[in-house]
């Protein structure tokens, strides 16, 4: 599978051999899913916590005698059914939302997407994307080569450009990451991939 490559004035200087077994996968919406509500629920923290009758202060003492008051039987003030009291089946700190993805599932997804876009007309390979210093204007005017106003795009480059990084951080709707970051859910998150030779080399292996 060839494709263009492109420099950053959006010239064609090349062609380039793209991996089948990664940008020519069957689109799996059912795979990207469950790998995405996976990911989702792997970031979820569980902050919702409420106090549980044990663990509210106080109620130590019983609040009134057990017989002869008239009064329905109580052996603490911390009871859930009090004002005051604990709460009964409230959330806890201590859930664990985790879900386990297994390697390949989740590299399939990722390559499912990726082959998606390529089909769609959304992956770009572009020839150098070294910045030489972290400009952002520089930057952006690179960018306005490839992508209309407002257009969401990922940035992957085959190592580390902290040019790039800086320079792009500041950009609405545009993110920067290097290959070893590229996963499914950055990849969904932008209409656009933007891949570097050296990046594009590195996942055909």
């Amino acid at each position: 599978m060839k494709v263009e490559v492109l420099d950053k004035k959006n010239n064609r200087v090349g062609t380039m051999e793209l991996s089948e077994k990664v940008f020519k996968r069957a689109w799996n919406p059912n795979l990207v899913h469950q790998v995405l509500t996976s990911m989702l629920s792997n970031k979820r923290q569980p902050l919702a916590n409420t106090k549980g009758r044990g663990e509210v202060r106080g109620g130590g003492k019983k609040p009134y005698a057990q017989k002869h008051t008239g009064q329905a039987r109580a052996g603490s003030t911390r009871s859930p059914l009090w004002k005051g009291g604990g709460v009964t089946f409230g959330p806890s700190n201590e859930r664990n939302f985790y879900r386990k993805i297994n390697k390949k599932v989740r590299t399939a997804a990722l390559y499912s997407v990726l082959s998606k876009k390529a089909s769609d007309k959304e992956i770009l390979i572009i020839d150098d994307l070294k910045m030489e210093d972290n400009k952002t204007k520089k930057f952006v005017a690179v960018l306005k080569n490839f992508l209309k106003a407002k257009e969401s795009a990922l940035i992957v480059v085959g190592k580390d450009n902290k040019n790039l990084f800086l320079a792009a951080r500041n950009i609405p709707k545009i993110d920067a990451v290097d290959i070893s970051s590229l996963n499914l859910m950055s990849s969904l998150s932008h209409k656009y991939i933007l891949f570097d030779k050296e990046a594009v080399s590195t996942l055909n292996k």
